[in-house]
């Protein structure tokens, strides 16, 4: 499929940002979204979506450039790119959400251990 790179009208744009961003909102859960993003996207294109914020939290966990390239197969220009973006709210605000999400799964287990 391919899309026009013509400029959209401004308001045309933000109601479809905003339809777009409702409709994610209103997954319900973690098989729905998959779901969405597979049937969504192509698989070069989820695929380098799920890069993109991989390379985000890898930095975030102070992983090195070195280490991003080999493991995730990306350039130190898209690392480097990646970094500048995640001083912006919408990558913080993943980013934390990933981290409690972690943070959770980690204290889930510890109290299954010690409740046995």
């Amino acid at each position: 499929m391919r899309i026009s790179k013509q400029s959209l009208n401004q308001s045309i744009k933000n109601e479809l940002y905003n339809t777009i961003a409702q409709a994610i909102a209103d997954l319900k859960n973690k098989d729905e979204a998959l779901s969405f993003l597979k049937d969504f996207f192509t698989k070069a294109e989820l695929e380098a979506f799920a890069k993109r914020l991989a390379v985000a939290y890898w930095l975030r966990k102070r992983r090195t450039y070195q280490n991003i390239k080999d493991n995730l197969k990306v350039s130190s220009a898209t690392v480097a790119s990646i970094e500048r973006q995640m001083k912006k709210e919408g990558f913080q605000l993943i980013i934390k959400k990933i981290e409690a999400e972690e943070w959770a799964n980690i204290w889930s287990e510890r109290i299954k251990k010690f409740k046995k």
